[in-house]
Order: C-alpha cells, then sequence, then structure tokens
C-alpha cells in the first residue's frame, strides 16, 4: 500500500468534488458564490450539493480501478466516506 498514491487520490478527489461544487453553485446563482453556499446551509440544502458535486468522484474511482491504480482508488473511496460523514452531519446539524 503507497501512501503516496492514497494521497493523491484523495487530493484529487478533493479537488474534483470542490470545482464541482463551485461549478454547479456559479451555474445555479445569481449572486456571489460564497453568499449561495452560506445561502444553502442556511437552508439545509448544501448536503446536497455536495452529494452532487461528489458524483464526480465515482467517475474518478472506476477510471482508477480500470487503470489498476488501487492505491489511488483508496484515496478517493476514503474521501468519499469522509463526505458521506460529513453530509450526515450536516443533516443532523440543520
Amino acid at each position: 500500500m503507497n501512501r503516496n498514491d492514497i494521497g493523491k487520490g484523495f487530493f484529487a478527489a478533493l479537488l474534483a468534488t470542490a470545482s464541482s461544487v463551485l461549478l454547479l453553485t456559479s451555474i445555479v446563482s445569481r449572486g456571489d458564490t460564497f453568499d449561495s453556499i452560506q445561502f444553502l446551509y442556511y437552508q439545509n440544502k448544501l448536503g446536497g450539493l455536495i452529494s452532487l458535486g461528489a458524483l464526480i468522484n465515482l467517475l474518478l474511482f472506476f477510471v482508477a480501478i480500470r487503470k489498476r491504480k488501487n492505491d489511488f482508488a483508496t484515496g478517493i473511496l476514503i474521501l468519499s466516506l469522509l463526505l458521506v460523514v460529513g453530509i450526515a452531519f450536516l443533516k443532523i446539524m440543520g
């Protein structure tokens, strides 16, 4: 198990999720991105936005598995599980 590849997979998934969330927010909202994310948090819709943004991780995961980069895929899976815990936390707190 190569920790460097796991870290790369984790960071790639984090960047993919963050960029997807920002892209979706900028497409849907008319105002400032930060204000839109804050508004979604107060409306208890931020978890859904993060879930939509995290769908890109599914594609990354299957590409990594197909190319036999199992450690990279492990990093993606770890971040995906952390996102699930974070979204559950947002739902419980809201």
